[in-house]
């Protein structure tokens, strides 16, 4: 049997800048391709199933077009590649590394398997600028303030880094595959997922247009468009660095080039850190991933209301930039970074729902999902991860609203009952006079609803109860 090697896919998507795909297709053996789809990891992973199914199919194309053979396989990771030792010869197995707690263990698993039986094989370091427990204090302990942080991993970076856009040069005769079979298990049953068509276009190619588009239209103003909801000043390509179809030094390279002049470059390179940041939290903190980083909010006294946290999710609370932030997520499986701030802080503090609920939620909405990213963001709103807003930072929906929505279209886009409210009312539309409802045919409960707190009592309640924790 002749020998083969074998590229373990995961979330690197991509032909550029992989490393693992980069270095295997250099080699003189023919390459399989394989990726294992292991269906309880998207459990509660809806809207990422429909991103994931798009995406294999891409990457499938892009591969046999080049002769790579690639499977896809729906099982257990460690038993599928335990089954691919016996049945296969294989000489060399590569594949890019994914610096989570549990893909570690997975990997630290597979790699006992693969030396076991005397298999040559590779880890890289592709899917992140650099490995996340390399930035450390000068004592050798982690980081939990993001700003130093990001300074030391940032000129670390800068110093070691050996950037090339590297493309395989790989290049056989076209070849065709069918996976059907599998991939008609990945789609979920539910199809609310099908209105995601008219938003988005997974792969490479698309993350690549989008990032060029971006730093030539948009990144100059990106400081400050960035906390404005109605206004297309965001990248969007938080999706296709999720599943890798681009890679985070692609990015930064791309916009680091002339980063020194701009502020606009320096903000979002900044949000590049954000992301290295996460990483090196849930990874010296992995306790992280299922509770909080600040143990004393271990006692914090959360409200278990069901009836709330289902309009919370439906986006019918009653505030309005709530709302439309809620059913932008619905309706995209994306949520402006501003609205994600409002959204979650309303939850779990004029709410007083734990963080995991909507962590949860996010989770399975969300199709930039990505754990220590949603982990470590909903732990800053909640106020019990690292380098957190404190807890008594409470937003206001109202006056957030008023000062990032100030001519409400954000609102009045996803919020089409409050169409005709007026500028003045529409991000307090309980405040509008009766008359003045019903010369726009309006009326709050039977049009739009009530506001599900008040929100002067919800902000006192939730310093109360804070107080308590901290006495």
């Amino acid at each position: 049997m002749p020998k083969k090697n074998f590229l373990w896919v995961r979330e690197d998507f991509r032909m550029e800048d992989n490393l693992a795909l980069h270095s295997i297709s250099s080699l003189e053996q023919k390459i399989y391709a394989f990726f294992i789809y292991d269906e309880k990891k998207f459990k509660n992973r809806s809207a990422q199933q429909w991103w994931l199914y798009k995406t294999l199919v891409n990457f499938q194309n892009k591969l046999n077009n080049v002769g790579i053979s690639f499977k896809i396989y729906a099982d257990n990771e460690v038993q599928c590649i335990k089954k691919l030792i016996k049945s296969e010869n294989i000489d060399k197995f590569y594949y890019n590394t994914i610096a989570r707690p549990d893909e570690l263990l997975i990997e630290s698993e597979i790699e006992k398997n693969l030396t076991s039986h005397d298999i040559n094989w590779k880890k890289f370091e592709s899917n992140l600028l650099q490995d996340p427990f390399s930035v450390r204090k000068k004592d050798n302990t982690p980081f939990q303030v993001f700003t130093p942080y990001w300074r030391n991993a940032e000129e670390q970076y800068l110093k070691n880094k050996n950037f090339i856009n590297k493309k395989i040069i790989y290049k056989k005769s076209v070849i065709k595959e069918d996976n059907n079979a599998v991939l008609n298990l990945i789609l979920p049953k539910k199809k609310w997922f099908e209105k995601f068509e008219k938003f988005w276009t997974p792969g490479e190619d698309m993350a690549k247009t989008l990032l060029k588009s971006f730093i030539k239209k948009k990144i100059v103003d990106y400081s400050t468009n960035r906390d404005i909801p109605s206004v297309e000043g965001t990248s969007k390509l938080s999706p296709y660095l999720a599943f890798g179809e681009i890679s985070s030094q692609t990015i930064f390279e791309e916009c680091y080039k002339i980063s020194q002049k701009k502020i606009g470059f320096r903000k979002y390179i900044n949000e590049i850190g954000w992301r290295e940041f996460a990483h090196h939290l849930i990874n010296f903190f992995p306790q992280m991933q299922t509770g909080n980083l600040r143990r004393q909010f271990d006692k914090f006294n959360w409200v278990k209301d069901d009836a709330k946290l289902k309009k919370w999710k439906q986006g019918k609370t009653g505030y309005p930039i709530v709302d439309a932030g809620m059913r932008e997520l619905h309706e995209t499986g994306w949520m402006h970074n501003r609205v994600r701030m409002i959204t979650a802080s309303f939850l779990v503090k004029h709410l007083r729902i734990n963080w995991k609920e909507g962590e949860k939620h996010f989770r399975d909405c969300l199709l930039d999902f990505n754990a220590p990213n949603n982990i470590a963001g909903w732990q800053w709103v909640a106020g019990c991860g690292a380098d957190a807003a404190p807890y008594f930072r409470i937003f206001n929906p109202i006056l957030q609203g008023e000062k990032f929505d100030s001519e409400g279209m954000y609102v009045k886009k996803w919020v089409k009952e409050l169409n005709l409210i007026p500028k003045k009312y529409i991000h307090k539309p309980w405040e509008m006079p009766e008359d003045e409802q019903s010369l726009i045919n309006f009326n709050l409960k039977k049009n739009y609803y009530a506001p599900i707190v008040n929100h002067a009592e919800a902000r006192n309640s939730a310093l109360e109860a804070f107080k308590n924790l901290k006495n």
